[in-house]
């Protein structure tokens, strides 16, 4: 079978899957719109119901808003809003140093929850004069102070249901 075949097959076999995928969760099967649905339903989310919504995907039972995101990897790099939400919650992927995209793999996996206060984050980076927008580059303790999962921290605790329930989506054997 040529490379061209091969690759046209796989993505058929690809379009089966993501069919199934916008039928459980009603959107196109893009990673942005899985972790909102994954997101709302692990962490009790309420999502807008207008997708339009700049920068707020829903908001917490507590009432603050929240961005979702989901990176397939975790390079330290977040986008930010100057008029954003409350709170950034992102799903990672594996941690990986930056590099090219040749030969690289980025699989659809949830290793590591973050919260991240918006404030907190925005302030951190204009004192150190850094751009806030796409692509904003968060410093690696801020990462880790952020970490809800697979780490404890006392400041989002997680049921044992929810750490289940992100395992599922992790890509660790």
């Amino acid at each position: 079978m040529s490379e061209v075949a091969r690759v046209a097959e796989l993505i058929r076999e690809r379009n089966r899957i993501d069919d199934a995928l916008s039928a459980c969760i009603r959107r196109p099967a893009l990673p942005g719109h899985l972790g909102d649905w994954i997101a709302a339903r692990i962490f009790g989310i309420e999502l807008e119901q207008q997708t339009t919504a700049k920068g707020v995907d829903g908001r917490f039972a507590d009432g603050r808003t929240v961005n979702i995101r989901w990176y397939l990897k975790r390079d330290n790099l977040l986008d930010l809003r100057e008029d954003g939400p409350d709170c950034y919650l992102v799903l990672t992927g594996p941690k990986a140093p930056a590099e090219s995209s040749p030969g690289a793999v980025r699989p659809l996996a949830i290793d590591a929850v973050y919260l991240f206060d918006a404030a907190t984050v925005v302030a951190d980076l204009r004192a150190r004069g850094r751009k806030i927008g796409v692509a904003s580059s968060v410093r690696g303790h801020v990462w880790e102070a952020a970490e809800v999962y697979p780490r404890h921290n006392p400041a989002f605790v997680l049921t044992l249901e929810q750490r289940e329930l992100l395992a599922l989506f992790s890509h660790r054997p």
